[in-house]
């Protein structure tokens, strides 16, 4: 696999989500730990971390070559560490530390945002403040969901550099089969469903409507957000003015705060059960995989051979899409389908400063020249993910990569402004555990929801009283 699939294998199919699993306590996974990826004696290098599948050796180039142009005299050392997945790469990051081998910078999903901030980040505020004219452009470009995604109590603690939100993917080939158009960017569950049954009844007993994964991100929680609820109570922590009146009109701070806060449980709640019902149904129906079953390992050779007709992705699909040899006019994106709201779910990324770091002024540099334009532009070369920069998406960049409607892949930032992160409260780890533990138990059958549910609230409770 190439970088960018590898890269979109993780962003798909759960890598956010197990990121935050070495923070709270995978000291088990430390053995797989091997000398390549130990930074040696200091030698001076403002050393950042990556995920090694994801920023493979022409990424680290690019990044390495560009920053030496404009900063010659800071000496830059990218350490991609080798790991299955975000849990085994955090864990090799807590061993560093604990090693005295700390990075400076490690770049940091959605769900490890709040856990580096709370335990081991430095807030970029007085970098922010004293750069502001410097860094006017680059919040012009960024909308502000994203950047409040990467606060925490009022702080900024990295600045977005990609993103992808849950949209809905569909197989073109399995919608003339069925004798269905691509459905309006208004379209509800009601509709979804009827699609679902149309494609089903026009197809083999090989094909399946609705692919999903039973994963934080493109599981069951964009169906939450949709039905008006969350897996945890949300609101948003106070503070955060000094960035939102310094980079944002009146129109887009409107609402904004401080970061977000996930707190109380809400496992038992009648719109919660009722996203289980329906999801439930659908399986029950034949109409999507079961929660054990959705792996995602072979999605794009099923969905490019039209065994699969519907399933929800990010803009990094579309070059995985296109790196698979799935021609661009055989699949579109449309919005996610409306139930009592038509909010949105997202994960993003962006580079996250250690306290232990004794170059905190090099390392700000390197999170500024990151998160440029063209910076970006020579990394995100194929479509890989969704640069958080809006002036990135062109007609010219996916005029190759597809799909018609690529514009989607922004634009739910700004049709849905209350489209927000996955829940991602410090706890994250134990909280996504329990989660998908739980789903499984409760989608078995119908009348297994309301007792799964029960459990997952109380395991949640438990999880939310521990200290992260």
């Amino acid at each position: 696999m190439t970088d960018s699939h590898t890269r979109r294998s993780l962003l798909r199919y759960g890598a956010y989500g197990a990121a935050a699993a070495a923070l709270a306590g995978t000291a088990a996974s430390w053995d797989r730990l091997t000398a390549a990826d130990i930074p040696g004696r200091d030698d001076g290098s403002l050393v950042v971390a990556t995920l090694g599948p994801a920023y493979g050796p022409a990424a680290v180039r690019t990044l390495t070559e560009g920053f030496a142009e404009q900063y010659p005299d800071i000496k830059l050392r990218i350490n991609a560490v080798q790991a299955v997945d975000w849990s085994d790469f955090f864990a090799k990051i807590l061993t560093q530390i604990a090693a005295g081998t700390a990075p400076d910078l490690v770049y940091v999903a959605t769900e490890g945002v709040q856990l580096f901030a709370q335990r081991l980040g430095v807030p970029l505020d007085r970098w922010v403040r004293r750069d502001a004219d410097e860094l006017r452009e680059y919040f012009a470009d960024v909308h502000p969901s994203l950047v409040e995604s990467m606060m925490y109590e009022g702080s900024l603690y990295q600045l977005p550099v990609e993103f992808n939100a849950a949209d809905m993917y569909l197989n073109r080939q399995v919608l003339r089969r069925a004798g269905a158009d691509r459905p309006p960017a208004d379209w509800t569950r009601d509709e979804f469903t009827a699609l679902l049954r149309r494609m089903k009844k026009s197809s083999d007993s090989h094909f399946t409507p609705y692919f999903w994964t039973n994963r934080l991100w493109g599981g069951v929680v964009p169906w939450l957000f949709a039905n008006g609820t969350n897996l945890l109570a949300e609101s948003k922590a106070p503070g955060g003015d000094w960035l939102w009146d310094t980079f944002y009109p009146a129109d887009q701070r409107q609402g904004r705060g401080g970061g977000f806060r996930w707190t109380t449980p809400q496992a038992t709640g009648a719109r919660f059960e009722e996203t289980y019902e329906y999801l439930a149904s659908l399986i029950e129906e034949g109409l999507c995989t079961r929660p054990e079953g959705g792996n995602g390992q072979n999605l794009v050779g099923v969905f490019s051979t039209g065994r699969v007709g519907v399933t929800p992705a990010g803009g990094f699909w579309a070059g995985g899409l296109h790196q698979a040899g799935m021609p661009a006019d055989r699949y579109d994106v449309q919005y996610f389908p409306r139930w009592r709201t038509q909010r949105h779910q997202f994960g993003g990324a962006g580079y996250a400063l250690l306290r232990t770091s004794e170059r905190q002024e090099e390392a700000w540099e390197f999170i500024k020249y990151a998160a440029r334009k063209d910076t970006l532009t020579r990394l995100f070369t194929t479509n890989q993910t969704t640069p958080a920069r809006r002036s990135m998406l062109t007609a010219d960049r996916y005029r190759e990569t597809g799909p018609d409607h690529w514009r989607v892949f922004y634009d739910t930032l700004d049709r849905f402004p209350d489209t927000g992160p996955i829940p991602a409260p410090p706890q994250v780890a134990e909280v996504e555990q329990v989660l998908l533990k739980h789903t499984g138990t409760a989608l078995s059958s119908p009348r297994a929801v309301r007792p799964a549910l029960r459990r997952l609230q109380g395991d949640l409770e438990k999880a939310m009283e521990r200290d992260a």
